[in-house]
């Protein structure tokens, strides 16, 4: 006799995951604006870790902090025997615009998951495990991909998240709750240092080797490539290192690249043109440079599955949500990399905003400290609590997942 056999009616389990998440409701949204008003950048968020795990020990939680070699990293799991399902909380910030990506809300949804579905299994007493992973650096510096390498997310069955975003997503999609499944481009970095030689601007310029240009010139000649880039590939630069004075030849130069392509393919081959104009740059003014790569975001695999059963849950909470989109959403993230791990849940879930707004905007980070928007990661959090439900006890639906999830990883893109 499977487990689904005698689990409990949907119902009664959305019952208990309402009723366990109903006494922590003045408690959780004091943490969403605590992590809200207090943006810490990749690697720093100290202040989130700490008070996380303090949330989550006062709930009667074992967490093990600063986890797998991440200082601002943690680990909470609960139960035993059976599945292991992981939930991802996010809570790095921007440069000058806060939470404008709204990961106070995914940590909330995250955590809100977590104990729903810690409590609900508790309560059954249905054999399967949960994990909460704090994961820090999503937005620059790839933790989930560190995660991976010091085994995080080893033995995990099931991968589940959500990001908030505007309601309407892409442009001339009608207004929505969400939609569970969201392509997004794979991302590589490219650090590139030019080296020449110092001359007098005036006196002897001839006797110089400039690696302004050769900066400079290679930034034009992947302007130039921009023009055969696919619709939804992207490249974005930043100069690090540049002359200060006029009336020097420039020795050094420094600048990095981030490449996007919808297909980590893609990306492959757009990766090697990058560093042809890069390394044209050099030739042509006569530097070297030395090229390094860096913080790969693989594109996310969707999962049928877990998009079908997201759409499902959201919709008993009165939520009208697509359950894919076809067009790539052109920002990239490192859970996508958890995606090649495992089968992977990363639905984005619409919250109030002004017209026009988006993440990375500041009236987006606005938007992400509203009671509203808290309201709606809670309401999040509880469909993935049920998803995580219907992959521990549920045999065929998690089968399914998993076989989904593997004729993903072999198609060829």
């Amino acid at each position: 006799m499977t487990i689904s056999t005698i689990a409990p009616q949907v119902d009664d389990v959305q019952a208990a995951v309402d009723a366990s998440l109903k006494s922590l409701h003045t408690s959780l949204r004091e943490l969403n604006r605590e992590i809200w008003s207090n943006p810490e950048l990749a690697y720093q968020e100290h202040r989130a870790h700490d008070t996380i795990c303090d949330f989550l020990e006062e709930q009667g939680f074992t967490v093990t902090r600063h986890a797998y070699g991440l200082d601002t990293s943690f680990e909470a799991l609960s139960g035993s025997g059976g599945r292991l399902i992981n939930f991802n909380a996010e809570y790095d910030a921007l440069p000058g615009i806060g939470h404008a990506c709204g990961h106070n809300l995914i940590a909330t949804s995250s955590i809100a998951a977590f104990l729903a579905l810690s409590f609900t299994l508790k309560k059954y007493g249905i054999p399967g495990r949960t994990q909460l992973l704090g994961t820090p650096a999503e937005e620059n510096g790839g933790g989930k991909a560190k995660l991976i390498d010091a085994g995080a997310y080893k033995g995990v069955d099931i991968s589940l998240m959500a990001h908030s975003g505007p309601k309407t997503l892409f442009p001339g999609q009608e207004p929505s709750d969400g939609i569970a499944g969201t392509l997004m481009n794979a991302r590589k970095q490219i650090n590139c240092e030019f080296t020449g030689k110092n001359a007098h601007a005036g006196g002897n310029p001839w006797e110089g080797i400039n690696a302004l240009d050769a900066l400079v010139s290679s930034y034009n000649n992947v302007a130039v490539l921009r023009q055969q880039l696919l619709p939804d590939q992207r490249i974005h630069c930043a100069f690090t290192d540049t002359p200060k004075v006029a009336n020097v030849i420039p020795a050094y130069t420094k600048a990095y690249w981030q490449v996007r392509s919808p297909t980590l393919k893609g990306l492959n081959t757009l990766i090697t043109k990058v560093r042809n104009c890069i390394e044209a740059g050099a030739l042509a003014t006569g530097c070297k440079v030395e090229i390094s790569e860096e913080e790969l975001y693989t594109d996310v695999r969707l999962n049928d599955m877990l998009c079908e059963r997201y759409q499902i849950h959201m919709g008993r909470y009165g939520r009208k949500v697509l359950k894919r989109h076809e067009k790539v959403l052109t920002g990239s993230s490192d859970i996508g990399n958890v995606s090649y791990v495992t089968p992977t849940l990363h639905t984005m879930f619409g919250i109030p905003t002004s017209e026009n707004t988006f993440p990375h905007h500041p009236s987006f980070a606005a938007a992400a400290g509203t009671d509203e928007a808290h309201g709606e990661a809670i309401l999040v959090g509880k469909s993935l609590a049920l998803i995580g439900w219907d992959m521990v006890t549920d045999d065929a639906l998690f089968q399914t997942a998993q076989q989904q999830w593997q004729e993903e990883i072999a198609r060829e893109d």
